[in-house]
């Protein structure tokens, strides 16, 4: 037997090598501290794999990791983080293929359209990578005020970010609500969509071969519910996207974030059902989600006369 046969004829053999999913925390792959899963299953009700079923524990964990990262992240110039941010887009580009076939198993999307729909999410990262230097532009500057001073508004990121990905936007929605709270300076904790989770976890691993220091973003997998409930009412989340919640999850969850004054983004009434599937995400996206992470300081500067002319400045 040639060595040609040989080898034919053991690649007729082999077995395929099934993809173990993790999730993303602090920069490292680990398993659920549950060590549970749960069957994934495409829009047919076949078996895709089996994701990571997320614990309070691992919210926990996520949220400690994001802490951590939010004092370097937010610390780094604006013009940083978009080269960063555009980094990711790179990867995603050269693993394209791989995310149509996620995408167009976890929407039931046909090959074409998921293509279309990955492109969209690449093109959407790299818009708001765009934006890292230039929203202070828009959400910030010099205030008129009568008196010898002077104030000047910036904008500083939030700081930790609960983000309940959109149910149905496997990935195009996912980089909708990722995207622009790290491009801000805030650091996130993402819970993926329960039914498609794999584009979500497979970002992960883009995230951690990018520039992006770990524990920027944290990505869990799991029912919705049972983990934004604890990082609703987690004292050191300083806000929440509730994109991914139904209406009567997102009232209680919105309750519980009142405790420490989050900040709250509330879902769009074409997500309000939880499922968004009404939502086009392909629309332009405006700038509402940069500025709903932000916050506000303002600086006052007292001004003093120049010269005998009594000029001042």
């Amino acid at each position: 037997m040639s060595d040609r046969e040989s080898i034919n004829g053991s690649a007729e053999r082999r077995l395929g090598v099934f993809k173990t999913y993790k999730l993303y925390v602090g920069g490292k792959f680990p398993r659920s501290e549950s060590g549970r899963v749960y069957e994934v299953t495409d829009s047919k009700g076949q078996w895709l794999a089996n994701a990571p079923q997320s614990s309070r524990k691992d919210a926990r964990d996520a949220v400690v990791a994001a802490r951590k990262a939010f004092g370097g992240w937010s610390g780094a110039t604006a013009y940083n983080r978009g080269q960063v941010l555009y980094r990711v887009a790179e990867m995603l580009e050269g693993r394209k293929e791989q995310f149509v076939r996620e995408v167009a198993a976890s929407e039931g999307l046909s090959k074409s359209k998921a293509a279309a729909v990955v492109d969209a999410a690449i093109d959407r990262w790299v818009w708001y990578a765009g934006w890292t230097d230039k929203i202070g532009q828009i959400s910030g500057g010099t205030n008129p005020v009568a008196g010898p001073y002077l104030n000047l508004s910036t904008p500083e990121p939030t700081g930790v970010v609960a983000v309940l990905a959109p149910q149905k936007s496997s990935l195009l929605g996912l980089v909708s609500v990722i995207a622009p709270v790290i491009a801000t300076g805030n650091t996130a904790v993402v819970i993926a969509s329960a039914d498609a989770p794999l584009p979500a976890l497979s970002l992960g691993e883009v995230l951690a071969t990018s520039d992006v220091p770990g524990g920027v973003v944290n990505i869990l997998s799991g029912a919705t519910a049972e983990l934004a409930a604890p990082l609703a009412a987690h004292q050191d989340v300083n806000a929440i996207d509730l994109t991914g919640a139904g209406a009567e999850l997102a009232k209680e969850l919105e309750i519980a974030a009142a405790d420490n004054l989050k900040r709250v983004l509330r879902p769009l009434p074409a997500e309000a059902d939880g499922s968004d599937a009404s939502t086009d995400w392909l629309a332009a996206p405006g700038t509402h989600r940069l500025t709903a992470f932000l916050e506000t300081k303002t600086v006052w500067h007292p001004t003093g006369a120049l010269g005998v002319s009594g000029s001042s400045y």
